[in-house]
């Protein structure tokens, strides 16, 4: 048990459970929020959060009366009440469901791999969740961004302002429709989700390593030099061999300049 406990310690296992308990812990917050002005709220500016689940928070309800004068609608998740007034214009969005699967998931993807009981097993584990973090993220992040654009061209034709073209709001930026501005950006959760995968991609490059999170420190102040080793071409023995083969040179031309010397000097004994 010790041993095992203490293998635990090592970055390229410890790393995947804290990415683990981020990922869990982004389930708790907003993973995404919009910030907008508009002229009805002069001075003001209306925050609406989102979680990986069908929730809403912050000025929900202020935006959503917004929102019918443009005649964009917040989404229907289908098979749950939210927390907020679907409108029967609503898209779909059933998928929105299984966020805290895919965070869960994830998550116990990197509990697994951290209790790997092999080096061999663990190093094919930190690659396997890599990569399929890194797709299941961006696959995420392509869906929801054309449930915006279905959002943004599916604009109810009755709303008391006309003439507004479809739009597409992003997940990350800024956008303006009509007179209202708004600005979507990481939440709390965002960020944490963005950590975690900064995380397991540490555990990936040290892979190879035995270090513990102990040494994390140590190894991150000796990062910068042996990066310029590496770049200098310090680490190939490249500059050795040229100094060697320099100075086997320069002592050549030495001996032949002494050995020029002494034949000058031994022809002047002989002639005197």
């Amino acid at each position: 048990m010790a041993s095992s406990l203490t293998r635990l310690t090592e970055i390229r296992r410890a790393l995947p459970l804290a990415a683990a308990a981020l990922l869990v812990g982004a389930l708790l917050v907003p993973v995404w929020t919009i910030t907008l002005t508009a002229p009805q709220y002069p001075g003001q500016e209306l925050l609406i959060e989102l979680y990986a689940y069908p929730r809403l928070g912050g000025d929900f309800a202020e935006v959503q009366g917004l929102n019918k004068y443009a005649g964009f609608h917040y989404p229907d998740p289908v098979f749950i009440e939210p927390n907020y007034d679907v409108s029967e214009a609503a898209i779909d969005v059933p998928e929105w469901l299984l966020g805290p699967v895919v965070f869960v998931g994830l998550a116990l993807t990197g509990a697994f791999v951290a209790f790997a009981p092999t080096v061999r097993k663990l190093k094919a584990g930190l690659t396997a969740q890599l990569v399929g973090t890194i797709t299941v993220f961006v696959g995420m992040f392509a869906f929801i961004q054309y449930r915006l654009y279905q959002a943004g061209h599916s604009l109810d034709p009755d709303a008391p302002l006309r003439g507004i073209d479809p739009f597409t709001p992003p997940l990350l930026g800024p956008y303006e429709v009509a007179n209202i501005s708004g600005f979507a950006w990481f939440g709390p959760g965002g960020y944490m989700t963005v950590l975690a995968v900064l995380l397991l991609a540490t555990a990936y490059l040290a892979r190879d390593i035995e270090a513990t999170v102990d040494e994390l420190p140590a190894l991150a102040r000796g990062l910068p030099g042996a990066i310029r080793e590496r770049r200098s071409g310090g680490g190939d023995g490249a500059p050795d061999d040229r100094a060697n083969r320099d100075r086997g040179a320069s002592d050549g031309t030495d001996t032949t300049r002494e050995t020029d010397r002494d034949r000058d000097v031994g022809g002047g004994d002989h002639v005197g």
